[in-house]
């Protein structure tokens, strides 16, 4: 008979090789590894990563290391929550009611159209006597009147006219530029378009509205959509109908809006053109230059007025 010997020892025999676990939970069991770090993870520290999963302190680590994302004009991914645009809306829409509640008994007969002592107060106005008897205006220091007033409006439909335009201008614009550079384009291009109506039109006239920055809006979504290479057919048309508007419907400050127009669009150009390498610098640096000269001319024009 042919005998079989048998195995000399079995496989099994030795130490049992441990299960790794998770090096946050020691108690949980995994076979999965951080492919950053190589230490075992468990299902609940998993974080997905473009090849595999990290642990989250590779997580955190990563996100220290890598650079934010950046629009082409050096806007921020916050840009594109529009947090700008609506809090412009809400504060326009908050002075609304302060206005109309400064008017008293007559709020209701206001609610359409007519101005109120708030819109008294802070509408532009080169220089005139006042209700009081005294004089007032920006001639006579009230300077505040050339911000005041692109948060004023005359009536419910003035608000609501201006702030649909600021609604679908401002939430693209706001996502390119991002939150500051945008709102510094808002309240320049408004300034720009209270000094031009401080500039030439009767010192005696008032005017209110942020149509001023609306019609900045209006230019720099043109400049930055040329600068981005897109198409900008369906602005123009739209461009064209607003200035008909502003040169044939009464009552409507043909200076403010030029002005406005023209201010945004030079504020768009420095904001869009500003050189890679430098460009907050250069972006912060135009936008004060344009400040300046705007405050150049204030002065200017102050001199006419009282000299």
């Amino acid at each position: 008979m042919t005998e079989r010997s048998g195995p000399a020892g079995d496989a099994t025999d030795g130490p049992v090789p441990a299960v790794p676990v998770c090096y946050r939970h020691p108690g949980r069991e995994t076979y999965v590894r951080c492919t950053r770090c190589d230490r075992p993870i468990c299902p609940e520290c998993m974080r997905e990563a473009s090849v595999g999963h990290q642990c989250p302190e590779c997580v955190s680590e990563g996100r220290r290391t890598v650079r934010p994302a950046r629009t082409a004009f050096g806007g921020g991914a916050a840009g594109r929550q529009g947090y700008v645009t609506k809090t412009l809306i809400a504060l326009n829409g908050l002075v609304m009611l302060l206005s109309l509640a400064s008017a008293g008994a007559a709020a209701l007969s206001k609610l359409l159209s007519g101005s109120t002592p708030l819109t008294n107060w802070g509408s532009v106005l080169g220089l005139a006597v006042l209700p009081d008897h005294t004089i007032g205006g920006v001639a006579e220091g009230q300077w505040y009147r050339l911000v005041t007033a692109m948060f004023l409006h005359y009536g419910l439909p003035h608000l609501l006219l201006n702030m649909w335009g600021l609604w679908v201008l401002g939430r693209t614009l706001e996502a390119v530029l991002g939150p500051l550079r945008f709102l510094a384009l808002y309240l320049i291009a408004g300034l720009g378009g209270n000094v031009a109506i401080y500039l030439f039109s009767p010192p005696y006239q008032t005017s209110a509205g942020a149509s001023t920055a609306i019609f900045g809006l209006f230019a720099a979504i043109f400049v930055i959509m040329r600068r981005l290479g897109r198409d900008t057919s369906a602005i123009v048309p739209i461009l064209v109908i607003n200035l008909i508007f502003t040169f044939t419907v009464p009552h409507i400050s043909i200076a403010g809006h030029l002005g406005g127009l023209v201010t945004g669009a030079v504020m768009a150009l420095v904001l869009a053109y500003a050189p890679r390498m430098r460009r907050t610098l250069f972006q912060a640096a135009g936008g004060a230059i344009i400040a300046l000269a705007l405050l150049g001319l204030v002065l200017v024009r102050t001199g006419m007025l009282t000299g």
